[in-house]
């Protein structure tokens, strides 16, 4: 699959109105972030959103109404100190509450995992069209194929992990999965684990965060050709995350001898035990939580993102849009195709991604060739696209629902496509 292009043809379509629940800090860190661009961007593309985030940590445009569920002004109910499912739980009740007083004012309700089921089946109740957004892989999978991961290094998976099994999470969870009328996902990766754990095909539809072009932008300067060839990663170092493949690997190549490795994040304490040989090695450098990872991407020859499990992988195309060259494993972004705009690997193998390090550690022209193609490709992978994109999605499901788009089972599948 390609990334997801706006159907011109539903340009003039009527407006749509968008319940956006999201039940954590809406502009926070990371996911928060992440959905932040997103309500901003649907916004900006035509819908008519409506927003209820359990707080609001940053301001969003006048056109968007903000109704926080667990904020009332400058008084918040404490996540931690309520505990954070109990707060998803009580989010979930407050939206489920209040979409009783919002038949016929809303087309679409949009929500995430562990924060919506009951939200979920009230809307179907009322008729309402929902989808839930899918941030990772199905949960049952994830929580497999890391546990196994945790077995195979000798490392504790600490019961606060967030892929620390949970039945209780993973009950609501795949409850969540078959109250939604659709789950929108990520990425071809995320597709499989859901299909091969038996959602209907015709229930996964696809869709792309976006990326800050205004944040995230090439250096003006080239660099000199005797620059120190730089490997960065960005993100919590954890075993998801594949770190230790990466130093393996990095450490397999030759670039190690007279390179850099950046290791921008915190590194889970277990894991950083398991690790500290290679992390001690000279070449590499944790630098723990940086400010301006843009500057340290623009000055970065290449990206590493070795996942066993990932949603989107934003990293991926933050660094496209700086002009460094993504080197991801296959459970990541779809936007990093291989030998057009970055090097792709199996998940876990450490062969072939130290040879992709060698290969642009030696081959500049490669190199050269692999970061314009990840520039060239930025524009259809901002938040403006992505924004475009979601909507149409809406559209789709809307029409769907109203009997009104002919082929449902095929049309919201390759609208992504």
């Amino acid at each position: 699959m390609t990334p997801y292009r706006r159907d011109d043809a539903n340009a003039g379509a009527e407006r749509i109105r968008v319940l956006y629940s999201f039940p954590h800090k809406l502009g926070g860190a990371r996911l928060c972030d992440g959905a932040w661009h997103q309500v901003n961007a649907l916004s900006a593309a035509g819908a008519e959103v409506l927003a209820f985030p359990g707080v609001l940590h940053k301001p969003l445009p006048a056109s968007v109404e903000v109704r926080p569920t667990l904020a009332r002004g400058k008084l918040r109910i404490p996540y931690k100190v309520l505990g954070k499912m109990r707060a998803l739980a009580l989010h979930d009740r407050i939206v489920a509450h209040r979409l009783k007083k919002l038949v016929g004012k809303i087309d679409v309700i949009h929500t995430y995992a562990a924060g919506a089921l009951e939200t979920l089946r009230t809307a179907r109740k009322l008729g309402i069209p929902t989808v839930l957004e899918r941030t990772n892989a199905h949960t049952r999978f994830a929580f497999e194929v890391v546990g196994r991961e945790f077995q195979r290094l000798g490392v504790e998976l600490p019961p606060e992990d967030e892929y620390y099994h949970r039945e209780d999470l993973l009950a609501r969870e795949e409850a969540e999965y078959e109250a939604a009328d659709y789950l929108l996902c990520p990425s071809d990766f995320v597709v499989k684990t859901f299909e091969e754990r038996g959602t209907p095909r015709e229930k996964l539809v696809r869709f792309i965060n976006g990326v800050d072009e205004t944040i995230f932008y090439p250096s003006p300067t080239p660099k000199e050709p005797n620059h120190k060839f730089t490997m960065l990663f960005v993100g919590v170092c954890a075993v998801r995350k594949g770190v230790h493949f990466a130093l393996e690997a990095w450490l397999e190549s030759p670039a190690s001898r007279d390179g850099e490795f950046l290791i921008v994040g915190d590194v889970l304490p277990g894991y950083a035990d398991k690790l500290s040989a290679q992390l001690s090695h000279p070449s590499v450098k944790v630098l723990g939580h940086v400010e301006d990872v843009p500057g340290l991407m623009r000055k970065a020859d290449i990206l590493v993102l070795p996942s066993i499990e990932e949603g989107f992988g934003r990293v991926v195309t933050e660094a496209m849009a700086s002009g460094c060259v993504p080197l991801a494993s296959e459970a990541c972004t779809d936007t990093c195709r291989h030998m057009e705009t970055g090097l792709r690997h199996p998940v876990g193998d450490v062969a072939t991604l130290a040879r992709q390090i060698t290969m642009l550690y030696e081959d500049r022209c490669l190199w050269e060739r692999l970061r314009a193609g990840g520039l060239s490709s930025v524009p259809q992978v901002t938040w403006s696209a992505a924004g475009a994109g979601i909507l149409d999605v809406y559209r789709k499901v809307v029409a769907t629902a109203r009997g009104a788009w002919p082929d449902p089972k095929c049309a919201l599948m390759t609208s992504a496509r």
